[in-house]
């Protein structure tokens, strides 16, 4: 009689709660958690991850997978049926200078642009983006190729500023800047800017920088329509400590550095991990793909050398969201 051939187990550190499987009891050489690698894999939180796993959503080798496991690159992971693979040690940060009219999933139904068609090779990995821009606003998003940065920053919790270029059609009362700033209940809930200040303008014309701590769907437009004022133009110009180069133009992207990096994962309580040199292929490739993408015609800005100064001036304000010209409380 033929043996029927076992499937590797994962590498090993069982415990029954996450608490009993601490990282140095047992483990072996190179290994991992499954939840942490399925959440830089993009999928989700590491409690989200954690759920998942118990819920019998993930296989290592073929195999129902549980907490505690540990794995490595060598490990065949599938995650809802879907096979995963093990992304490495390694974190890299894209900041896209997004333009008006592409859309922020992989496939659009509609036929329209996606940010996805027009990035470089991510590597080995996956870019994932750090929140969304609706198809109408443009200006700085971030992308990453570790989900778990993607997902604590994301997060309500982490309080991460956001702040946009806001050109506003109509008269702005001292009392709807109030509002706006105190607080409106919008149809999912309450909302608010912690910063509200002009930024110039002529006419009916009248541009605001704004500061929000959340992403929720077009809150940004449906604060300034709860107090009757359309908005015509919107753009992000800074996420969390990353602000959008004045010199970067629609369409083109740049890789964060190190330095800078780590100070955006220090943000959301993360430690450092190697941003990759690029090199080969993926660098030939990167390089021409930006230089397709050079041809995309230049950002218009709201008081452009204003708006440049302040760019470059504002890693010297006290923190983040501080007064600079308060207005019309």
């Amino acid at each position: 009689m033929t043996q029927k051939p076992t499937r590797k187990r994962p590498a090993k550190a069982r415990a029954q709660t996450k608490a009993e499987a601490p990282e140095s009891d047992g483990a072996q050489a190179g290994s991992e958690k499954l939840q942490k690698v399925l959440a830089r894999a993009g999928l989700g939180s590491r409690r989200e991850m954690e759920a998942a796993i118990s819920a019998g959503r993930a296989e290592v080798n073929g195999l129902p997978a549980r907490l505690g496991d540990r794995v490595t690159a060598e490990d065949h992971l599938v995650f809802d049926g879907q096979a995963v693979a093990v992304p490495g040690h390694v974190r890299r940060v894209l900041l896209y200078n997004k333009p008006e009219g592409e859309v922020c999933t992989r496939n659009d139904p509609e036929g329209r642009p996606t940010i996805f068609d027009r990035l470089p090779p991510a590597g080995d990995g996956r870019w994932i983006s750090v929140g969304r821009l609706d198809v109408n606003t443009s200006g700085l998003l971030l992308l990453t190729t570790d989900g778990e940065l993607a997902s604590r920053l994301m997060h309500p919790s982490s309080q991460i500023e956001r702040e946009y270029a806001v050109r506003v059609l109509g008269e702005v009362k001292p009392e709807m800047v109030k509002a706006m700033h105190e607080g409106v209940m919008l149809e999912d809930g309450l909302a608010r800017f912690t910063d509200i200040q002009e930024f110039g303008g002529s006419g009916a014309n009248i541009w605001f920088h704004v500061v929000i701590m959340e992403g929720r769907n077009r809150e940004v437009r449906r604060l300034w329509e709860s107090q009757g004022v359309k908005v015509s133009r919107l753009k992000r110009v800074r996420f969390a400590n990353v602000f959008l180069d004045a010199d970067l133009r629609m369409g083109q992207w740049k890789d964060l550095d190190q330095a800078a990096v780590d100070a955006l994962a220090a943000q959301v309580d993360l430690p450092s991990v190697p941003v990759p040199a690029l090199s080969g292929k993926l660098k030939e490739q990167t390089e021409r793909k930006q230089r397709k993408r050079s041809g995309v015609g230049a950002a218009r800005k709201p008081d452009r050398q204003r708006h440049k100064a302040r760019l470059r001036n504002a890693a010297g304000r006290s923190g983040p969201g501080s007064a600079r010209r308060k207005v019309r409380r």
